[in-house]
């Protein structure tokens, strides 16, 4: 599943790729990623782009979500009326993956 909204975009008090990312790990999501863009517009035909200077930067966020199709769907369910509520824009997909390596790594505290 992916989410593209705005760096900026809130949840209540919460900044939405944090509460979606919190709320993924409560779900029992297997893996989430954000990810910031240097450049992008949506429906609304603005565009937003990383400068060096602004303190502030509005850009585009994508979150990424993975697991079980099934997993997915049902937490879709759970965020949905939340997504949709949203003041500004958003974008929500699911696409099909095919999962070749799934490798779980050492924790640095379990030694080697």
């Amino acid at each position: 599943m992916k989410i593209y909204a705005s760096s900026t975009d809130r949840l209540g008090s919460h900044l939405l790729y944090e509460a979606i990312v919190f709320r993924a790990r409560e779900a029992g999501i297997s893996g989430a990623t954000v990810y910031r863009g240097m450049m992008g517009y949506g429906l609304s035909s603005q565009i937003h782009s990383s400068r060096f200077w602004e303190l502030t930067e509005k850009l585009p966020v994508v979150i990424e979500l993975i697991d079980l199709r099934e997993k997915l769907e049902s937490f879709y369910e759970m965020i949905e009326d939340d997504i949709s509520a949203l003041p500004k824009g958003c974008l929500v997909t699911i696409t099909p993956v095919e999962v070749r390596l799934h490798k779980r790594g050492l924790r640095p505290d379990a030694g080697v």
